[in-house]
């Protein structure tokens, strides 16, 4: 777990600088691996890197796959030096927006690109590809699941024809062979993802940073997990419909409740079977997790300790039901079947009791959001002087709020709410510094073991850079930050109140000692 105070910069590879329309897990991330080492930071926190897909928006939390990584996040310059591309194929590419990423024109160019490497590639030239191919049991349905869509113009799995749906094992045989070109495309796609991956990942070892990922607690309901495990989730087995879907109840924020509706796992299914089945995949889910990253944050870690259930054929929340989910018993099973695992509980919203109980148990910390402090209760829980233990992780705000200085200006907040703030910060009221510092510097000096802030935030941006409005459907996720604002000036500042309040790297201060 984490040990020692330390903080970190919450960016997604998407929003990196890149010549090529989208930040990538090449040189985009080598670069911002080192802005974060020249600012004294311990961690980089991104979202979730499965594919993504126009349907939903390109959100990373609904992805076609627990287990892949997404082809958007293959660097072309990395397929330049693997000798896959001609630099004539890379140079010849749109006139990107540097702030603002757009899907459609990047997936277009990469698209190309990986048609070419793969038409290029050798697998006798790469040591690694048999091992991959041998040692990753999801990518065969993966390969054939997304060559599935390509040839039924990307129907849901549950609209393709029914042996296929129904995962015959003579239907996908035949399947197979008819499109092995294809399926080869897909394996030879996410290997390349991998091997970039592990680069990326031996970099960040080097430079003695963290990698910290995010696990969506839920799966798409179009995805090769949901339609490979078909077993494990509540589905009806004749109309592979679900029976009941994912969502939140009704509370002061929507009087509807949020349906998200993605298939819930069928945790109350008495079947031992079925429970082994379900216990297996998610010990092979947070296995090839941690292969990637360092630590993980569980988003809706409540639903572990119980969960809303909705009938799929309500159009709303409302008339859901709490269920019981598997509590301690799961983590127990996953701490024999891996060892400890480094998780970070999303606790926000209504948290319960049995909630806090079962994460404080498990001895995972959890999240505290200064944007939630200030609604003028002396006993709010996000406020850092009423924070209790430092088993807990501070941020300023998350990807799912405003910008810091956005929420600042905005009607959401009153004048005095304003002034409150500024006091807390022992700022004057007059004093109109950017507001962001002040929220940083609140987060630095609690007793929080680990601080985290959004890169809009340490670069004081406004509301335009949000990254994304829940309950928005379209626009979200296109926030990117143009190289010219990640210079020394920045960093200087951050390394120095870091290290002011004791979250400095020590074995980087050790090696090149400043003073703060």
């Amino acid at each position: 777990m984490i040990d020692r105070r330390a903080s970190g910069i919450l960016a997604h590879i998407t929003s990196l600088p890149s010549a090529y329309g989208i930040g990538d897990i090449g040189v985009s991330s080598y670069n911002f691996i080192d802005f974060l080492v020249a600012c004294d930071q311990s961690y980089w926190q991104f979202l979730p890197t499965g594919p993504i897909h126009p349907p939903f928006d390109y959100s990373p939390y609904m992805s076609s796959s627990a287990f892949a990584g997404s082809s958007l996040l293959i660097s072309p310059e990395l397929l330049l030096t693997a000798g896959l591309i001609s630099r004539k194929s890379l140079a010849d590419h749109p006139d990107f927006s540097p702030y603002l990423t757009d899907y459609h024109q990047v997936e277009e160019f990469k698209k190309k690109l990986l048609q070419e490497a793969y038409n290029t590639f050798r697998p006798d030239n790469f040591p690694g590809y048999a091992d991959f191919l041998a040692t990753n049991s999801w990518l065969d349905d993966y390969a054939i699941f997304m060559t599935a869509k390509e040839m039924y113009n990307n129907a849901g799995w549950f609209s393709w024809p029914q042996e296929i749906a129904t995962r015959s094992e003579s239907k996908l045989a035949q399947f197979a062979e008819q499109h092995t070109g294809r399926i080869n495309y897909y394996r030879f796609e996410q290997f390349e993802f991998f091997r970039q991956w592990n680069l990326l990942h031996s970099y960040a070892r080097e430079k003695d940073l963290q990698l910290f990922g995010d696990l969506p607690i839920y799966i798409s309901y179009d995805s090769v997990d949901v339609w490979a495990h078909q077993e494990i989730f509540t589905l009806d087995r004749k109309t592979l419909r679900p029976t009941h879907v994912s969502g939140v109840p009704p509370d002061y924020f929507s009087k509807t409740g949020q349906r998200w509706g993605t298939p819930l796992y069928d945790w109350q299914n008495n079947d031992k079977q079925v429970q082994d089945q379900l216990m297996q995949w998610w010990t092979n889910r947070l296995s090839h997790l941690f292969t990637l990253v360092d630590i993980a944050r569980i988003d809706h870690f409540r639903g572990f300790e119980s969960y809303w259930s909705i009938p799929e054929e309500c159009t709303t929340a409302v008339d859901g039901q709490w269920e019981k989910g598997p509590g301690k018993t799961f983590f127990t099973q996953i701490a024999e079947n891996l060892g400890p695992v480094n998780i970070i509980a999303e606790d926000l919203g209504i948290i319960t009791p049995e909630v806090e109980a079962l994460r404080d148990e498990l001895g995972f910390p959890g999240m505290k959001v200064l944007q939630f402090a200030f609604d003028g209760n002396l006993d709010n829980s996000f406020l850092p002087h009423n924070f209790t233990s430092p088993q807990s992780v501070v941020y300023t705000g998350t990807h799912d709020n405003d910008t810091t200085v956005g929420w600042f200006l905005s009607d959401r907040l009153d004048d005095r709410q304003r002034e409150n703030i500024r006091l807390t910060a022992n700022r004057a009221p007059h004093d109109q510094r950017g507001i962001h510092n002040d929220l940083i510097y609140l987060a630095q000096s609690s007793i929080s073991v680990l601080c985290i802030f959004p890169l809009q935030d340490i670069l004081g941006f406004g509301g335009d850079c949000r990254m994304n409005t829940p309950g928005i459907a379209e626009g979200n996720w296109r926030w990117r930050c143009s190289g010219e604002f990640l210079i020394p000036a920045v960093a200087d500042q951050l390394r120095a109140i870091t290290r002011r309040f004791n979250r400095g790297n020590k074995k980087r201060m050790q090696q090149t000692p400043q003073s703060s």
